[in-house]
């Protein structure tokens, strides 16, 4: 597939706004409003109990993984890959203001880079059952994936992928980085 049409269906495929439709069908919330505001897993999981939020997640890696199949392979996949991204952080359905990308980001590089990611996720989960911060098991595993993207061998364009959307992630968790700095930032189930 070329490049413009898969990064019009990457972002096609990543603004769905999974979360946004999950709360508002099952219980009427508009999650722009409550919680952190974002329409991710997260705020689901806050919001509407770890049921809701396992589903969100799920379907949020799906559509990562998803876009990345929907474009074929090479360089159009990481291209749809990055735009599920965007999609899923700036979905134009929701005034551009959506998730921060991770359980989307998953998704795609669970795809284009299975074991990287599963170290991130694993990685993701020790910081997590250790610290019980979200934010921070999400910051550990978005910067480690691109280290080791680039510390092996595969596509160079899958590790500059994985660049561009840690970069993403991190610019959308710059209030959990300035929270957990401050050791204000809300662990999970408080």
């Amino acid at each position: 597939m070329d490049l413009v049409p898969a990064i019009l269906i990457g972002y096609g495929v990543g603004a769905l706004p999974i979360g946004y439709l999950v709360a508002q069908g099952a219980s009427g919330v508009d999650l722009r409003r409550v919680g952190s505001g974002n329409v991710g897993a997260t705020n689901v999981y806050r919001t509407g109990g770890p049921r809701m939020g396992v589903v969100v997640m799920m379907a949020d890696v799906a559509k990562g993984a998803g876009a990345v199949l929907l474009a074929g392979g090479g360089p159009a996949a990481v291209a749809a890959g990055v735009a599920a991204v965007v999609g899923h952080i700036y979905p134009v359905w929701l005034g551009f203001k959506g998730g921060k990308g991770v359980a989307t980001a998953s998704g795609v590089f669970g795809v284009l880079a299975p074991w990287p990611t599963l170290i991130a996720a694993a990685a993701f989960g020790v910081t997590v059952a250790r610290t019980r911060l979200v934010s921070l098991g999400s910051i550990v595993a978005t910067v480690l994936l691109p280290v080791i993207e680039w510390s092996t061998p595969g596509p160079r364009s899958v590790a500059v992928g994985a660049t561009l959307v840690a970069a993403l992630i991190l610019f959308r968790h710059r209030g959990n980085i300035a929270r957990l700095w401050s050791r204000t930032e809300r662990a999970l189930g408080t």
